[in-house]
């Protein structure tokens, strides 16, 4: 007999494995976001009659595919259908009281969903976790900002926001608010909640962290390859919906762009995207110009009160434990299998340097001294991969710890075989480890055929203990800068070290 679970909004049968494993897909957390509810924030789902079937994965939110040869190295699916606000739950024992994982998947705020065949859950409910994955709006659908003239804003929802911005936030909030309603129905603690994500997700979490709404939703926190950083302020955001609703033809209103079809409204986000990175001017896209996306996080004062840093470093967050990090080699992604990286000049990197903030002299000769032999391409990684991703994880890191929280930092170092070797531990390449997934066919072609599998089972048990006690099985972070670094040995195994590249950390000073 197959599993069935009793949730507030009506009954789930989920499906049991040979091991014991039981899960349950596409489960409803909110109610559909089309119609009146489009670019609206999430509302209750309604309840059903009966037992309802969760056994295959439900619709995912709309997104355009990736470009290639993107579309190639970062696994992706597409389930049509309006119930996009889903959520998937894998337990062992819908009677126990275990730790729970809840994921944030990434894509740039724009792409991906935890229907991801490589997020299954089953190690992590074979190691006692009751793990949950969930969709949520992207895009413009999930993220747009408009002007404040913008005359058709709702009233202020019940969780303090207009409706304005930071939708993808708020469904996200919303589905945390089902697990504490509803997961000790499926074996999990509602006390001992962990949220996780990567990229996009992590930079979620980062601002989750600062959201009065989300406070008291979970107790720890790990964020891979995305910290507090990326945001937009409500100007530069309202530059970008504006430019889309040019796109488009249309009025810069909610009104006007909730009768856009997704069929018209994702094209439009891309070609936007790709205005932005083909003239990241600041004058016309404000920070959208540095982080190159352009549907981010929107410190809107209300919903997102103020920046997530500031917020975290005045105690937002106080009492989260937090697990953070990077890859070792994060911007190669972007910019090997482009072949882009061979194409930078010593001017580019300059360039690139200077509106990061860097000394135009002084930082690119600091990373020159680092790294002597480096081309100019493997240069300009570096300072993208410490600016975008390993500087806002120990600011992070620094902020939480300040505040009497346990902070632990890591580094992925694992270097692949792909691409001769050159795309080093690159975004999203730990994504397989963490979930102890590596025979998923999907991460082949960034990885290769043979990633250790001990690996995978180190850094897969980290964040399980993480989750179930808030320490990974090395020392805090502020105490002594130690960094646990995943698969930087030789064989594959991982090493403790203190304060790796310290002096370009210094150099971030005052700076990122």
């Amino acid at each position: 007999m197959q599993p069935v679970v009793h949730t507030r909004h009506g009954s789930v049968r989920g499906l049991r494995d040979a091991a014991g494993i039981s899960a349950f897909k596409g489960v409803p957390y909110a109610a559909a976001p089309v119609g009146a509810l489009r670019f609206r924030p999430p509302q209750t789902p309604q309840p059903w009659q009966g037992v309802r079937e969760t056994v295959d994965y439900g619709p995912t939110a709309p997104k355009a595919p990736y470009a290639a040869p993107f579309d190639q190295l970062i696994p992706e699916i597409d389930i049509p259908g309006d119930d996009c606000l889903n959520l998937n739950v894998w337990t062992p024992d819908p009677a126990a009281r275990l730790p729970v994982m809840v994921w944030l998947h990434g894509g740039a705020f724009a792409n991906g969903s935890g229907s991801v065949p490589g997020y299954d859950g089953t190690a992590f409910a074979r190691d006692g976790v009751v793990l949950v994955t969930l969709n949520y709006r992207l895009g413009a659908e999930g993220f747009l900002h408009l002007a404040e003239s913008d005359s058709d804003a709702p009233a202020a929802d019940a969780r303090g926001g207009t409706g304005a911005a930071n939708l993808g936030l708020l469904d996200q909030i919303a589905a945390l608010e089902w697990v504490r309603d509803n997961i000790d129905a499926f074996g999990g603690d509602p006390d001992q909640v962990t949220v996780f994500g990567e990229s996009a997700g992590a930079m979620s979490i980062g601002a989750l962290l600062a959201m009065p709404a989300a406070r008291g939703l979970f107790r720890r926190a790990a964020l891979q390859s995305g910290a507090a950083h990326h945001t937009l302020t409500p100007s530069s955001a309202a530059l970008v919906g504006a430019r889309l609703a040019e796109i488009l033809g249309v009025a810069p209103t909610r009104a006007a762009l909730a009768e856009v079809p997704a069929e018209r409204l994702l094209p439009a986000q891309q070609r936007l995207r790709a205005e932005i990175s083909a003239l990241p001017d600041p004058s016309r896209w404000g920070e959208a110009a540095r982080n190159l996306m352009p549907f981010e996080p929107v410190v809107d004062g209300v919903t997102l009160p103020c920046a997530p840093l500031d917020a975290i470093a005045a105690g937002a967050a106080a009492g989260v434990d937090v697990l953070v990090g990077a890859n070792r080699d994060e911007f190669r992604l972007f910019l090997v299998p482009t072949g882009l990286i061979g194409l930078v000049t010593e001017a580019m990197l300059e360039h690139t340097a200077t509106g990061y903030g860097l000394p135009p002299e002084e930082g690119v000769r600091a990373y020159r001294a680092a790294f002597p032999d480096a081309a100019p391409g493997e240069l300009l990684a570096e300072i993208a991969t410490d600016w975008f991703y390993r500087i806002p994880a120990l600011r992070l890191a620094e902020a939480q710890s300040r505040q009497g929280a346990r902070a632990h930092v890591y580094e992925f170092a694992w270097q692949p075989p792909t691409f001769g070797g050159a795309l080093g531990a690159c975004h999203a390449s730990e994504l397989p480890f963490v979930f102890d997934n590596l025979a998923d066919p999907a991460f082949k072609p960034l990885l290769g055929a043979e990633p250790p599998q001990s690996l995978a089972d180190a850094m897969h048990a980290a964040w399980v203990a993480f989750a179930s006690t808030g320490d990974p099985g090395w020392s805090p972070y502020l105490a002594d800068r130690h960094v646990m670094r995943f698969g930087a040995a030789a064989d594959s195994a991982s090493v403790v070290e203190p304060d790796p590249r310290g002096d370009l950390r210094v150099l971030w000073d005052t700076i990122r």
